[in-house]
């Protein structure tokens, strides 16, 4: 929000200069973004009077004027400003004055006429980028008087970078308020007398609905003369706080916005057929704005509707139908309180944004309507003349402000700072918030234009912003520095983390919220849980696998020339789940686990001399996974299966203790050639919750005897798995106090006869024997293999390899 400082004065002028006052508005939550002068440094700038013009005997385009700066003597000066006319009052720039950008004016000769100065265009002086012709002053100008102080143009403009809270203080009366509650200067408030009412038109106004209008009021203004000037104290004020004059209606309606925070709006009243009726919208209506947008209109969104014709939507922007121009000569003065709730988003759907729509949706005072209408008539019958009729003013329903309490032991306890209770006192009738104090307890009623009290906290930081941060005592929290004990079995976020770093991966945080297509086409969700106002289109849905996210992180890099990119993320996932209830931190319907998940691409390492290249493959991923699961690894299981985001022959689902808890495979060819990629992903995904607390190591004595290998080659059916033989295998020495001394079972070889038509392959299986007692003898070893070998013959059909 940006406006002038003298137009803040002129409510409340506190004995504070400029920067003063900018960090005293700053510490109390109304953060000044920047200050910066009216207008760009410049001197010897005067107002001067034309008194003469001569055409120019050698140049067309030229003329010699006779100007009058106050010194008592006329000065000649050549210029070409196509409005340059007797009687007109103008900027001077004297000789030896400094225009912006550092240019002196000098005397100079222009064909052959000598010219003592410059009369300038509001280009030149850097007050706007008009150069169409002079800057034309008002008629009362004092002549000779410097330019800067004729104007005003020491003034500073204020920006302000507000919360949205904060929407009272969107107006000069309300920041005029707040500098009157910091620092007790006298706040001046604008006249609201009625103005005389000399008509008895009235405009029928019928609210249908109450949801979307709370109070209407408005009144009709016949004989206005919408070709009036607007006055150049308004236009200023106008221009310096962003807005561009446009003609006198409507800049009073903007003057009245940027005054008291009141949009309204003015219709041309004989554009107008029949009465008013304020309503939802119907699917299929539709209404060309004021900025020439035409929108279409659906039962969310609220309209002022005349008969079947939409004439504007409500609290957001007017229509082009019932738009005033310069010949409007009756006029129907609209203001009303629109719920925040109707109005929020409504304009953002239309993606553009507006004045009025910004207010409304934060909340605008709605017992002050009638006597802003009253300061708006008052303006537009001084500047534009006219007759006022009666002032309607229909109360629907309106905001029930339920009083908040707070606690005086609470405040200082929150603030750490034992704020005297005479003095929350003045702070509270500083603010102008009504209370009552009872043992100690503060009972607030919330005025009409605070739409930001609601609970005790509200009211603490109240006290806090007029009581002054910087009053506070800066004292260091003390907390005892105690050692707090570390679960062994539990592995946190943390350690997963720390983990997959060391494994050479990077971790990316990506957006929660996804594209439809990608819930679709890689997690096989046809029904996600959708947003009901996305940040973008493209955003719409909730993420139930983190896999997309991931994949997307590749493509980025893998278009920026980066051939080798490992990334992990560690987030939630969207599920419905009907099950889940409401709680602290659960949403009725929606089960939202915690996973983590990697993607690898490219070469398994950096490209060096001592190794070739290779790319990474379903195997290398399966190692780091097992490397991060630890002891747990001897649990996974990968069970052929197949996921929509992979390669159907290359995807495994990945078990602990016979539960599915993820996927891990490479990305299927479909979406890998969709994303340009040479080469498909290698991914995988697993539930949090299922690898995050870790069985304990158990401690055993090692044995000191020598370990004796010993290896087994059997032929099996060409679709048996290496998972089922080691089950198998495992059990039986399970089983069997006589196998304990088998310590590990790897399978080293896989072999197949392409000559033979046996469907059999041959598989090579390697055991790691060791006594505990004493050094184990070739019968006991021959012993244990022959037993696994009837436990595989007899569960898989198997025969022995020669």
């Amino acid at each position: 929000m940006q406006f002038p400082e003298s137009w803040l004065r002129a409510f409340v002028n506190p004995d504070l200069d400029t920067d003063a006052l900018s960090h005293q508005l700053t510490m109390a939550g109304l953060e000044v973004e920047e200050t910066t002068s009216a207008a760009p440094p410049f001197s010897g700038i005067v107002v001067a009077h034309i008194v003469d013009v001569a055409p120019h005997p050698n140049a067309d385009k030229l003329r010699v004027c006779q100007v009058d700066d106050g010194s008592g003597a006329l000065l000649q000066i050549v210029c070409g400003a196509p409005n340059a006319a007797t009687g007109i009052k103008v900027p001077l720039a004297r000789v030896g004055a400094h225009l912006p950008g550092g240019m002196e004016i000098g005397t100079a000769r222009m064909r052959g006429v000598e010219s003592a100065g410059m009369l300038c265009s509001a280009r030149e002086l850097g007050l706007s980028q008009d150069h169409a012709g002079l800057l034309e002053l008002d008629a009362d100008a004092p002549v000779g008087q410097s330019l800067r102080q004729a104007l005003d143009l020491d003034d500073t403009l204020f920006t302000l970078k507000l919360t949205p809270n904060r929407a009272d203080c969107l107006s000069i009366l309300g920041v005029a308020r707040e500098v009157s509650a910091l620092t007790g200067a006298t706040l001046t408030l604008p006249s609201f007398e009625p103005v005389a009412v000399t008509l008895t038109d009235r405009l029928a106004v019928t609210v249908e609905a109450p949801d979307l209008c709370g109070r209407f009021a408005g009144r009709v203004i016949r004989g206005v003369n919408a070709r009036a000037q607007t006055p150049s104290w308004m236009r200023t004020r106008l221009e310096r706080a962003g807005q561009r004059s446009v003609s006198a209606l409507v800049d009073i309606s903007n003057y009245v916005m940027l005054e008291l925070g009141r949009p309204t709006h003015v219709f041309d009243l004989k554009r107008i057929q029949g009465g008013l009726s304020v309503r939802w919208g119907k699917k299929g209506e539709t209404l060309e704005l004021l900025n020439g947008q035409t929108v279409e209109i659906d039962e969310s969104v609220g309209i002022i509707a005349a008969g079947n014709v939409v004439e504007s939507l409500a609290g957001i922007m007017g229509g082009e139908a019932t738009a005033v121009t310069l010949d409007t000569t009756d006029i129907y003065l609209e203001g009303a309180f629109w719920w925040p709730e109707a109005i929020m988003g409504r304009a953002r759907r239309y993606k553009f944004s507006s004045e009025a729509s910004h207010r409304f949706e934060r909340g605008v005072d709605f017992e002050s309507v009638t006597e802003h209408l009253e300061l708006m008539t008052r303006l537009l019958v001084d500047i534009c003349g006219g007759e006022a009729g009666p002032l309607d003013d229909q109360i629907i329903r309106l905001p029930e402000r339920a009083p908040v309490n707070m606690r005086l032991q609470r405040c200082h306890r929150v603030l750490g700072v034992p704020v005297a209770q005479q003095e929350v006192e003045q702070i509270f009738t500083r603010l102008g918030l009504p209370f009552e104090v009872e043992e100690g307890t503060f009972t607030v009623k919330p005025p009409s234009y605070r739409f930001d009290l609601f609970i005790e906290e509200d009211l603490i930081e109240e006290v806090a912003r007029i009581y002054g941060f910087e009053r506070m005592p800066d004292v260091p929290p003390i907390a005892p520095a105690k050692m707090l004990s570390r679960p062994e079995a539990l592995r946190g976020p943390h350690t997963l983390r720390e983990r997959m770093a060391d494994l050479d991966y990077q971790e990316v945080i990506n957006f929660a919220f996804v594209e439809d297509a990608w819930e679709r086409d890689y997690a096989g969700n046809h029904d996600p849980i959708r947003l009901l106002n996305p940040i973008a289109s493209q955003l719409a849905v909730m993420r139930s696998s983190l896999i997309g996210g991931l994949l997307a992180n590749i493509v980025h890099n893998a278009n920026r020339k980066q051939n080798r990119v490992r990334v992990f993320e560690l987030g939630r996932v969207f599920l419905r789940d009907s099950s889940v209830v409401d709680g602290d931190l659960s949403v009725a319907g929606v089960r939202q686990p915690q996973y983590l998940s990697g993607a690898a691409w490219g070469p398994v390492v950096d490209e060096q001399w001592g190794l070739p290249t290779r790319q990474v493959d379903f195997y290398d991923i399966k190692k780091d996974l097992e490397t991060l699961l630890g002891t747990q690894a001897s649990r996974l299981i990968c069970a052929p299966a197949s996921y929509p985001a992979l390669h159907p022959g290359r995807s495994a689902r990945l078990e602990l203790d016979g539960v599915a808890v993820g996927w891990m495979g490479e990305i299927h060819p479909r979406w890998a050639q969709q994303s340009d990629l040479i080469h498909a992903p290698v991914v995988f995904e697993i539930d949090v919750a299922a690898i995050s607390v870790n069985a304990m190591p158990a401690p055993a004595e090692l044995s000191r005897q020598p370990v004796v290998i010993r290896d087994l080659a059997v032929w099996v059916k060409d679709d048996a798995s290496y998972q089922d033989l080691l089950n198998t295998l495992t059990q039986t020495i399970a089983s069997n106090a006589t196998l304990e001394i088998v310590n590990d079972i790897k399978l080293f070889d896989v072999w197949r006869d392409k000559s033979a038509q046996t469907g059999e392959k041959s598989m090579a299986f390697r055991f790691w024997l060791q006594g505990h007692e004493s050094t184990l003898d070739d019968e006991t070893v021959e012993q244990c293999i022959s037993g696994l070998l009837q436990a595989l013959v007899s569960q898989h059909g198997v025969r022995p390899r020669a």
